[in-house]
């Protein structure tokens, strides 16, 4: 995923597609957040197809270049928020959600940072290789910017009192390291192709975990 237009137009459908199942099983106000993530997720692959095709001139340049600030402003403004207030929503013991309050503050914080190297540049995105590297200019403090970003993006589910979002927030992490060793340039785009893998896990997750709500309220 991530490694052509095409390749993205295919995960993005699928991702998509996972997200309407992921919401179908979302059953109380507090999995709303969660559920939505696929399709979020789905949508911003789909957003990414149009960035590769204003590269390779398959649509004008200008379009290209809208795509390319929606797909980063669903990156860096959107998921450091979501992925904490999604876990939130959903942990049951209220110290840990203190913690996990604290990190939707800490998401909030990165997004806002973000958005301010955003708004003064320079921001580009080149084909480099097989994916695609974007540049963001204007900080001398990226690398810290990244830490952080992946802080609010594992430490959530790593901290769920859930073991299966637990699992996977630990799983997150060791994405993040190897995707950091494969090719720093490549984070923002191939973090995203992983996280597209997220929406498999919080549909099953969600599916699961009403299930066993079913089987004990009609015990055999």
């Amino acid at each position: 995923m991530c490694f052509s237009a095409r390749a993205d137009i295919v995960a993005g459908l699928v991702v998509t597609t996972i997200g309407v199942d992921a919401l179908r099983q979302v059953h109380r106000r507090q999995e709303r957040a969660l559920g939505a993530i696929p399709v979020v997720l789905g949508a911003h692959l789909l957003v990414e197809a149009v960035v590769w095709q204003g590269l390779t001139g398959d649509v004008a340049a200008s379009t290209g270049r809208l795509a390319m600030w929606a797909y980063l402003a669903v990156a860096l403004l959107v998921v450091p928020v979501l992925v904490p207030l999604a876990v939130r929503a959903v942990e049951p013991d209220p110290g840990r959600r203190r913690v996990m309050g604290r990190l939707v503050a800490v998401g909030a914080g990165v997004a806002i940072v973000y958005l301010v190297v955003m708004v003064h540049g320079p921001v580009d995105v080149r084909i480099d290789g097989r994916h695609l590297a974007y540049r963001l200019g204007g900080t001398g403090y990226g690398g810290l910017l990244a830490a952080m970003y992946a802080v609010v993006g594992c430490a959530p589910p790593m901290l769920s009192s859930e073991r299966r979002i637990a699992q996977f927030g630990l799983a997150n992490l060791m994405a993040v390291v190897a995707l950091t060793w494969l090719q720093s340039s490549a984070l923002t785009s191939l973090w995203c192709a992983w996280a597209a893998i997220a929406s498999i896990a919080i549909a099953a997750h969600l599916r699961r975990a009403h299930r066993g709500a079913e089987v004990r309220m009609h015990p055999a």
